[in-house]
C-alpha cells in the first residue's frame, strides 16, 4: 500500500514563489551556519542542522512508519542519504570557498538533471554557457594566488552538486509516493543518521562540543528552520506539481540569492571573472526556461 498523508494544509504557495522563498531561506541559513564554522567545524554544523530539523519536521507531522510502503522506502533512502551527504560536503565546501561559488559550482546537480531529462537540441547550448561560467572559476595554473579558489572546496561542492541532482530526482519519486510532507520529514530522519556519526566522530577531533551552549543552540536551531526544515517543504511541495527538469532549472537562480547575501551578510567580495560566471549560469537558466516554456507549462498541474 502506498503511503500518503491523512493531513493536507489549506494554504499552499504557487510552486514558483515556493522556490524563490526556499533559495533565500537557503541561503540565509548558510551565511547563518558559516557563523558557527570557527568554534564548532562543518561537519559539526551539517549534523546539528539536520538533526535540528529531522526533529522539527517529526514532531509536526508524526510520520507514521510502519505505514510506509517497500515503494515508499525505496524512494526515500536515497533521497535522505544524499540530502545527507550534500549538506556534510557543502558545508565542507563553505569553509573553504566563498557562499556563492559554492553554489555555482552546486548548480552541477540541477544541470545534469536537465540535460538527462531533456530532448531539445537548443537546450545543450544552454548548458554549454553553463559550463563555461564554471570554467570561469576554475583555478587554472598561473593564475594570481588572490584569484584562485581552493581546489578541495571546489571538488568537495561539485559532490554536494552530483548530491543536489540525485536529491531532485528521489524528490521526485517521494513526492509521487508521499502526498503531505511525510516523505520531507522520514527523509530529514534518514539524512540525520546519515550525517550525525561524521558530526560526532569530526566534531569531537575539532572540539565542537566543549562549545556547546544555549546561544549556540539557538542559532543552529535557526540554521535548521531556514536551512532545512522551510525550504525542503517549500520544495518536496514544488516537486508535486513541476516535472524535475524544470524544478532544477528554477533552483539554479540560487547562485544569484548566494552572491547577494554573502556580500550583505558575509562580506564576500567576488572578482569580475566570478561574476561572469554566475551571471553565465544565470543566463543559462533564463535560456532553458525560455525555450522550454511551453513544455514546462503543459506538465504543470493547475
Amino acid at each position: 500500500m502506498t503511503s500518503t498523508s491523512s493531513t493536507a494544509p489549506r494554504f499552499r504557495l504557487p510552486p514558483v514563489p515556493a522556490l524563490l522563498l526556499a533559495a533565500v531561506s537557503i541561503q540565509g541559513g548558510a551565511a547563518l551556519a558559516k557563523t558557527l564554522f570557527p568554534a564548532f567545524g562543518p561537519p559539526a554544523v551539517a549534523s546539528l542542522r539536520v538533526l535540528l530539523a529531522a526533529i522539527i519536521l517529526a514532531g509536526i507531522w508524526r510520520p507514521r512508519l510502519h505505514q510506509v510502503s517497500r515503494a515508499g522506502w525505496l524512494a526515500l533512502v536515497p533521497y535522505g542519504v544524499a540530502l545527507g551527504i550534500m549538506n556534510l560536503t557543502y558545508y565542507l565546501s563553505l569553509e573553504r570557498i566563498p557562499l556563492a561559488l559554492a553554489v555555482t559550482l552546486e548548480f552541477v546537480g540541477p544541470l545534469g538533471v536537465a540535460v538527462l531529462a531533456s530532448r531539445r537540441a537548443l537546450d545543450f547550448v544552454w548548458v554549454a554557457l553553463a559550463a563555461a561560467g564554471l570554467l570561469c572559476i576554475v583555478p587554472w595554473p598561473g593564475a594570481a594566488a588572490a584569484t584562485r579558489l581552493d581546489p578541495v572546496g571546489m571538488a568537495l561542492a561539485l559532490t554536494a552538486g552530483v548530491c543536489w541532482g540525485i536529491y531532485i530526482w528521489a524528490g521526485g519519486r517521494v513526492a509521487q509516493v508521499f502526498s503531505g510532507p511525510q516523505g520531507v520529514s522520514v527523509g530529514m530522519c534518514i539524512a540525520a543518521l546519515t550525517t550525525v556519526p561524521f558530526g560526532v566522530v569530526l566534531g569531537t577531533q575539532h572540539g565542537a562540543w566543549s562549545h556547546l551552549s544555549l546561544p549556540a543552540l539557538l542559532t543552529a536551531l535557526g540554521v535548521a528552520i531556514l536551512s532545512s526544515a522551510l525550504p525542503y517543504s517549500l520544495e518536496m511541495n514544488a516537486l508535486r506539481v513541476l516535472p524535475a527538469r524544470v524544478f532544477g532549472i528554477l533552483m539554479s537562480l540560487e547562485p544569484a540569492v548566494a552572491a547577494v547575501i554573502g556580500l550583505i551578510f558575509l562580506n564576500e567580495h567576488l572578482r569580475g571573472l566570478q561574476w561572469l560566471a554566475i551571471a553565465c549560469v544565470m543566463l543559462a537558466s533564463v535560456g532553458v526556461t525560455l525555450t522550454g516554456a511551453k513544455k514546462a507549462e503543459a506538465a504543470v498541474e493547475v
